[in-house]
């Protein structure tokens, strides 16, 4: 059966390039009928932190995909272990005693890279077992083919061939001194155990596969299939980094500028990837059902910022495009956390109200608090009298304007439509043009002269906060 796994390392914010990981092998999972797994790779003891935890949590959380299985490397540490001293008994590995690496699984020695050590190598089971008896410290390494030379070769779903000469992998660290496992062991003892059939991850994990290659078959297991995927990288085409690109690399920072997390995924799903038709905006059950490895480029993908620009362009299309295209109740439903974190009352029915009106105007989610602030102000924000004549009038026909649509409003059925007829009456009845009339109510009641449809605007916002923008309105140009 086939089984994918995420396995995050819980020393950092969910980034970017390891949600997109997830992304696509949680596409490929459901596509093909298989099982998803979240692992914590969580075996780094001195990095790993509960905040960093609670993070890709609330990171994937956000995203809304699911997955059926869980499991945290710090619980299977017996696993590990066993792995490493099956492997010894084998003798595929050894004990290296070498004062330097008892401590750690520290790959260098001195300026260059540290192959294997003879005299470790050499030493007898018997010697071995004995020193390892009297509690001396030691680290135990794979015991890399010296005397022939070997290929290690596999085929990547995405990379195609891929080989190496164990002449130029180094005796591996399999377990350090404190019985603690490295990266290598761990992450292959819990594919092992736990069936995976397909490890798809980033390229940068491309040449540990040679290491990862020979512990599954010092396991007596196959390896699974590989699927390595392109990085993400910044313009500058440096890999992404919070320390040198900021927050704009952390999936959360995402969510609180006011992305859809499906918006969000989509837009990750095309870094890297493609469907093969020019599609770009797909519903989640698009992606699913076209996602493959066929489709994944090798070339590694960039995502555009600037300091002017935070979002790459794309993100920001995407995200309105699929804000349009959302059911109202839909998006209302997306909007009203935000008001709620700014401390913004606004009812539902009200809310309902809004929606359809700012639609169209907002690429994030939190545009609501700039594009409507109006709806929710308890005062307008000030504004010069003059924005108050229309274009094609001056400050008096703007004062008869406003003047009789105060006569007017209080007696009008404050619903689009009933708005529209009472005020396109009371302009014939003043003698002027429509426009004429309704710019001077639009920046009365908005503080601006670009806003929502008029009639939509003025029945969200409720007759009695209109009539009192408008009556202060009158104020101004008196």
């Amino acid at each position: 059966m086939l089984r994918v796994r995420f396995a995050p390392s819980p020393t950092g914010y969910l980034h970017v390039g390891s949600a997109r990981t997830f992304i696509f092998n949680w596409l490929y999972a459901r596509r093909n009928g298989g099982t998803m797994i979240l692992r914590i790779d969580d075996t780094d003891i001195e990095r790993n932190t509960e905040q960093s935890l609670d993070s890709i949590f609330e990171g994937l959380k956000w995203l809304g995909l699911d997955w059926d299985e869980q499991y945290r490397q710090s619980e299977r540490l017996a696993l590990h272990q066993h792995t490493a001293q099956a492997i010894l008994a084998k003798g595929l590995a050894y004990r290296d005693f070498t004062p330097a690496f008892a401590a750690s699984a520290d790959e260098t020695h001195g300026p260059a890279t540290w192959l294997f050590n003879p005299g470790q190598r050499e030493i007898s089971r018997e010697e071995s077992d004995r020193r390892a008896a009297t509690g001396e410290p030691f680290v135990i390494r794979y015991r890399v083919p010296r005397d022939t030379e070997e290929t290690i070769r596999f085929t990547d779903a995405v990379y195609g061939e891929q080989t190496k000469s164990t002449a130029d992998i180094e005796d591996f660290a399999l377990l350090r001194s404190t019985g603690i496992p490295t990266y290598h062991l761990a992450s292959c003892a819990d594919d092992i155990d736990l069936r995976i059939s397909h490890v798809v991850r980033g390229q940068d994990h491309l040449t540990n596969t040679f290491k990862h290659v020979l512990i599954f078959r010092a396991a007596g297991f196959e390896p699974p299939q590989f699927a390595h995927l392109p990085l993400l990288i910044a313009p500058d085409g440096a890999k992404l980094s919070k320390r040198k690109h900021g927050p704009v690399v952390s999936v959360t920072t995402y969510r609180d500028a006011g992305f859809l997390p499906h918006a969000f995924i989509n837009f990750l799903c095309l870094l890297g990837w493609s469907p093969k038709d020019d599609r770009e905006r797909m519903t989640r059950e698009e992606l699913t059902a076209v996602f493959s490895f066929e489709g994944i480029n090798r070339s590694n993908a960039v995502i555009n910022f600037s300091e002017t620009e935070p979002f790459d362009a794309k993100a920001l299309w995407l995200n309105a495009e699929t804000i349009r295209h959302l059911p109202v109740a839909d998006l209302a439903a997306a909007l009203a956390p935000v008001l709620e974190a700014e401390g913004i009352v606004c009812p539902p029915e009200k809310l309902a109200l809004i929606t359809p009106l700012i639609q169209e105007r907002i690429h994030l989610l939190r545009d609501i608090l700039t594009v409507g602030d109006f709806f929710f102000a308890s005062e307008l924000a000030p504004y010069d009298s003059a924005e108050l004549i229309p274009k094609k009038g001056d400050a008096a026909m703007a004062l008869r304007a406003l003047e009789k649509a105060a006569e007017t409003l209080p007696g009008a059925e404050f619903t689009h439509d009933g708005l529209e007829a009472a005020l396109r009456t009371a302009a014939e009845q003043l003698g002027i043009k429509a426009g004429q009339m309704f710019e001077p109510i639009r920046v009365a009641v908005c503080g601006r002269k670009t806003a929502p449809p008029l009639f939509g605007t003025l029945e969200a916002i409720g007759s009695d906060i209109c009539i009192d923008r408008i009556n202060k309105a009158i104020a101004k140009l008196k």
